[in-house]
């Protein structure tokens, strides 16, 4: 009886080309696992095509929702930020893969489980990672860096590979930029973008929305509301996080929010260029964000903004299933439970404009914060509190002018 492996597939012609190599290579029987985190007609024709390719079964394994609860929800309630600009969209989801991955192995009983992800990339890197906290015993393949068995470099070699096996497919060899796509955002690496250089091409590039140039010349106001951190409504109309963020995409999408170009620092130690669709996402991590400023008092905002981007490391670097990403996402819960109220803001082309947020827990003293002298408020304590807290600065000051004299 042939061994099984698991291969995380997209329907792409890197994957579409890994199933017969590995039979050809492995011997194994390959079965297809395609977890679906929300990217659309991507997924179309795919089980036709699994089929073509040499595989015996072809699993479509729907996570939206808890891709959504669980792993996106606990990045926004951190406000985790990969160098101030990335928001973790394609890192969020590698863990929820390979946890459905794992899943569907136990379940077949494969030996191993097998990934398309490059030699270059962080993907390798958040898979395996994650394959081995869940299921150590489970073999890892990576073609990619097989480069004795795996010896083709490009587009045209796969499409010749598959050709050589009798696997016709509509893949052609034009070069386009690289796609990850998934509910919360889109990226594009590759072509233009791999000279920073070069400005991006926006008019063939974007897939979510618009340029802000090309965004409504009217502002549009939307409302969200929260209870414990989480959002529970869009203009009135409650739903689910996955529908929310669907219907913050659109809007998002609509105005031209969340297109973001930047020069990330990779975890294998390269420099990377991509440009990142994050409409819907920008629009609620702002939302988050606001209402987060009403209620958290100074100290506690002070080490959650650490604890972010502690956890955006962890989650960029692939160690979503550590203790360390528990104890940080349990610090994140514990500042969430009075962060429930209502945002409300404008979009116009590409901002977020603030319109007011309200909360029952609000910290924010109308008496306290105004001119006038509210009966919590002496300004006469101001002085000593001015003279105790810049003490070190004065005695510093005073020793320093004191050696300076003696040295004269």
């Amino acid at each position: 009886m042939k061994e099984k492996v698991v291969l995380a597939y997209s329907g792409g012609l890197d994957t579409t080309a890994i199933i017969p190599w590995l039979k050809e290579n492995f011997d194994y029987e390959v079965i297809c696992c395609c977890i679906d985190c929300g990217q659309g007609e991507e997924l179309d024709g795919l089980e036709e095509r699994a089929k073509l390719s040499g595989a015996s079964k072809l699993y479509i394994e729907d996570v939206v929702d808890d891709f959504c609860d669980n792993y996106i929800m606990p990045c926004v309630q951190a406000g985790a930020v990969y160098e101030n600009k990335y928001l973790l969209g394609t890192s969020m989801a590698r863990p929820v893969i390979a946890a459905k991955l794992v899943e569907i192995a136990r379940k077949e009983g494969a030996s191993a489980i097998c990934h398309g992800a490059t030699g270059k990339g962080n993907d390798q890197i958040r898979f395996e990672l994650s394959i081995k906290a869940l299921a150590p015993d489970i073999k890892i393949i990576a073609p990619w860096r097989m480069t004795d068995v795996w010896t083709m470099q490009s587009r045209e070699d796969e499409i010749a590979y598959c050709k050589q096996h009798g696997i016709d497919l509509p893949f052609s060899a034009d070069s386009s930029y690289s796609r990850d796509r998934n509910l919360w955002h889109i990226s594009h690496e590759g072509l233009e973008l791999e000279d920073p250089a070069s400005e991006p091409n926006y008019e063939h590039l974007l897939v979510l929305g618009v340029t802000p140039e090309k965004a409504p010349d009217e502002d549009e106001y939307v409302t969200m509301t929260f209870e414990a951190g989480v959002p529970k409504s869009v203009n009135g109309k409650e739903m689910k996080v996955s529908d929310i963020i669907r219907t913050l995409n659109a809007l998002g999408g609509k105005h031209g929010i969340g297109i973001v170009d930047i020069v990330e620092n990779r975890v294998v130690g390269m420099k990377s260029r991509g440009v990142y669709e994050t409409p819907g996402g920008t629009i609620l991590m702002e939302a988050h964000q606001q209402l987060e400023e009403l209620v958290l008092d100074r100290a506690t905002m002070k080490v959650k903004k650490d604890m972010g981007n502690k956890m955006a490391q962890i989650v960029y670097e692939g160690k979503w299933f550590t203790p360390l990403r528990e104890a940080v996402q349990a610090f994140v819960e514990s500042t969430q439970k009075y962060v429930t109220g209502e945002v409300k803001f404008k979009l116009y082309k590409g901002n977020i404009i603030k319109a007011g947020t309200t909360s029952p827990y609000s910290l924010y003293s109308e008496s306290l914060a105004s001119f006038t002298t509210g009966e919590l408020y002496d300004h006469h304590d101001a002085s000593g509190f001015i003279t105790l807290f810049g003490l070190p600065l004065k005695v510093r000051a005073m020793k320093l002018a004191e050696a300076e004299k003696n040295q004269k």
